[in-house]
Order: structure tokens, then sequence, then C-alpha cells
């Protein structure tokens, strides 16, 4: 007979409720012991006033028990959950938390939404335009710099190499700063824009280089060999069977780069340009809001994140169908 791998549910809730009652019972010693620490300190090293009383442990009870009780019973709701349930309360919580403690430096509100139109018109375009040619054009050049590490042409080898081993090296801020002040130098005038681009793209390029590289070297011989046997020429082989069977180890890393490009575009705005964290701070700045500011600012880059890890999701699904097909 072969036996469950799910304990049974009274079981199963008889476990669940000692570990949260375990866990509530540990938060509730933790609060009511800080807390009685916390008020014995502060007594001790204020200065004595007339009928004040020495700290009691009672002080800290209610607010420790009503922490206790939260806590556990949070965890034993988790718990009783599915693990797909389990993540959206987490996240729903977390959220609210971070929320709270955003709430908690005094915000003015009506500050933020006066301003948020204008960061959203003005600073999140600049951001999306300069993120997403930077993206298109540092994807290029990973793949001919992957290609040409890959070959067997040694000028192609040494360029490629001296490129990823300068640009993964050199900070991209330096990389920023020597284009766009570097440049002028020998005569040629780079705009912000421009700079902030060519900057993005060569350094993430760089990075990309290696990712696309380790993704086609995971790929076996004999794909190349199936295909050469099929009558393909190489180079058709590389388009049509190895590359989209190297996309499915390439894609999750290059999301991570693409991610890390686009809050790194915040950099481009030491030189001028109105991307979101530049027009953050100048309308920050001018009113003296500058923490109303940043924290709007902070909070758009997290929704731009979670829009890319959306795309990047559906490239894995759609790739990982691809190869099983």
């Amino acid at each position: 007979m072969k036996l469950s791998a799910y304990p049974s549910a009274p079981k199963s809730l008889r476990r669940n409720a000692v570990t949260a009652l375990i866990i509530g019972i540990f938060v509730f010693l933790m609060a009511y012991f800080a807390g009685f620490t916390a008020e014995f300190l502060t007594d001790a090293f204020s200065a004595p006033e007339t009928g004040s009383s020495s700290p009691e442990l009672r002080d800290s009870l209610i607010p420790s028990l009503v922490l206790g009780l939260l806590v556990g019973g949070n965890i034993l709701l988790l718990l009783s959950c599915k693990v797909k349930h389990q993540m959206m309360i987490v996240w729903a919580e977390l959220l609210v938390l971070f929320l709270l403690f955003f709430y908690s430096f005094d915000l003015e509100i009506s500050f933020i939404l006066e301003k948020l139109p204008f960061l959203l018109t003005r600073g999140v375009t600049t951001t999306l335009y300069v993120s997403l040619i930077s993206i298109v054009v540092a994807f290029t050049l990973a793949l001919i710099g992957s290609i040409s590490k890959l070959s067997d042409n040694g000028i192609a080898m040494g360029i490629a190499s001296f490129y990823t081993s300068f640009f993964r090296g050199v900070p991209l801020l330096a990389q920023l700063f020597l284009i766009y002040l570097g440049l002028p130098q020998i005569g040629i005038i780079v705009d912000p824009v421009p700079a902030g681009i060519a900057a993005l793209s060569l350094c993430y390029g760089a990075y990309m280089t290696e990712i696309f590289r380790a993704g086609m070297q995971s790929i076996e011989k004999g794909q190349w060999e199936a295909a050469a046997a099929l009558g393909l020429q190489k180079a058709l082989a590389f388009r049509k069977v190895v590359l989209p069977q190297a996309f499915k180890i390439i894609i999750p890393p290059t999301g991570n780069s693409f991610i890390a490009m686009l809050k790194d575009s915040s950099l481009v705005s030491v030189v001028g340009v109105w991307d979101l964290m530049y027009v953050a701070r100048a309308q920050g700045r001018a009113d003296f809001r500058i923490l109303e500011m940043l924290i709007t600012a902070a909070l758009i880059y997290w929704i731009l994140s979670i829009m890319l890890e959306l795309v990047q999701s559906r490239l894995e699904r759609h790739f990982s169908k691809a190869v099983a097909h």
C-alpha cells in the first residue's frame, strides 16, 4: 500500500498550531523584555523627576502580548495556505510594512501627487528612452562579442577580450565621464544623452558578452554535427539550432543585467540628463522636499523593474517551450 506524501489534515493542523504558538511566545518574550530594558535604560540615564516611578514589567505586557498574538496568528495563517497563497500574503504584508515605514517619515502626500505627473512625463520617459536604446545596443554588442570570442580569428578574439576586460574593469561612472569629458579633448563633442547611452551600452554589453559566450558553450557539439548532417550551413545552424537553445540559459542572467541597467541609468543624471533621478532631485530641492521625491523615484524604479521581471518570465517560458518542442 502506497503511503501518502502529505500528512493528514488534523495532524498537519496541530503541527502548524504548535509552530505558530512557539514563534508567538518567542516574539512575545523578546518584545516584552526589550520594552522593559528600553524603559529601564531611559529612566537610568534621564534626569530624576519628582514622583517618577521605576519601570515595571507590566508596562510592556499588553503591547508585547498583542505583537506575539499577531505574529503567531500570521504564522498559523501562512502555514495553512498553499505555497502560491503564502507568497501572495507575504508580498502584501511586506508591501504594507514598507508603505507604513515610508509613511512614518511624515511625508507631504499632496506635494508628491502634485509633482508625480511631471516625474512620469519627463523623468520616466527619458529613463525608458535611454534604457531601451542601451539595452538594444548592449544586446548587439554582446552577441558580436561572444561570437568573436568563440571564433578562430585571433584579431576578433583579441578585440573582444580587450573590450570585455576594460569595460568590466572600469566603473560605469568613470566610463561616463571618459566619454562625456574625454572625447571633447580630441574634438569629438558628445551630448549628455548619447554619452549616457554609450556608457551604459558599452559597460553592460561587456558583461552580457560573457553571459552569451557561456550560454553558447553550453550547447553540445552534437547539435552542430546534427545541423551539418541536415545540410545546414554554419551561420544558419547557429541561428536556427544553437541560438534558440542557448537563449534558455542566456535569458535569466540577461534579464538581471537589464534590470541593473535600468537602475544604473540614474547615473546619467550627473551629466545633466533629465532622467527620473535628475527630475526627482531638482523638484525636491526647489521645495526642500527631497525625501518625498527620492522615495517616489525609488518606487517608480521598483515598478519598472517588476515590469521587466514579468517580460523576463514570459521570455523564459517561451524559450523553454521552444526547446522542449
